[in-house]
């Protein structure tokens, strides 16, 4: 009889919530006024490479600094706290709380290498505007680098035998993942811009 140990969970969900379609519609403008207004955003993005806008590294008030932010932030407490739940992580009465919050512009035929996000512990997206073609999410085994001599698994086997696992996301939908596990967005193979929020909670 085998054991199946060391599971890695990767939660998903609908935002939820009243006029969810509005909220996400609010957003969608909101980043792309962002991408306007932000000049040390896109100067960041021209020298790192980045094929597109990201907040990542110049703003770090979007709840505070836009409503829509806050009301998105606020919505997503529930999934992290459900997702935590799952994990069951013994919190020992705390809670998890959003520390970064930023948004993301992918042009067509950018990407967003492999990372994972240091000193976090949930970390996640909810996808606004996801046009036919946009890459999906894409993880990789944590033990990856340990597997030497392994040979590769069947392209029939589950996804829980994969090395790598996509996740193709919905407009509107939420996906989290623990902090540690790495992942990256392949090039958009999009006609549009892909958008999102990201998030880490700790």
């Amino acid at each position: 009889m085998s054991l199946s140990v060391f599971s890695t969970e990767i939660y998903r969900a609908k935002l939820g919530g009243p006029a969810q379609g509005a909220l996400i519609g609010d957003i969608a403008g909101a980043i792309r006024q962002l991408a306007k207004d932000d000049a040390a955003g896109r100067r960041w993005c021209a020298e790192n490479g980045y094929g597109g806008y990201t907040s990542y590294a110049s703003l770090d008030d979007l709840s505070w600094r836009d409503s829509t932010f806050a009301e998105l932030q606020a919505r997503l407490q529930k999934h992290v706290g459900a997702f935590a739940r799952a994990l069951a992580f013994e919190m020992q009465g705390r809670k998890l709380t959003c520390d970064s919050m930023w948004v993301n512009l992918l042009k067509p035929g950018a990407a967003h290498t492999a990372h994972i996000h240091p000193g976090s512990v949930i970390s996640g997206t909810i996808y606004i505007d996801l046009p036919p073609g946009a890459s999906a999410i894409r993880f990789e085994d944590p033990r990856l680098g340990l597997m030497m001599a392994a040979p590769q698994v069947k392209r029939t086997a589950p996804p829980a035998r994969q090395r790598f696992v996509s996740v193709a996301p919905k407009p509107g939908e939420v996906v989290l993942w623990e902090s540690w596990l790495r992942h990256e967005v392949p090039r958009n193979g999009a006609k549009a811009e892909r958008l999102s929020v990201s998030f880490n909670y700790s």
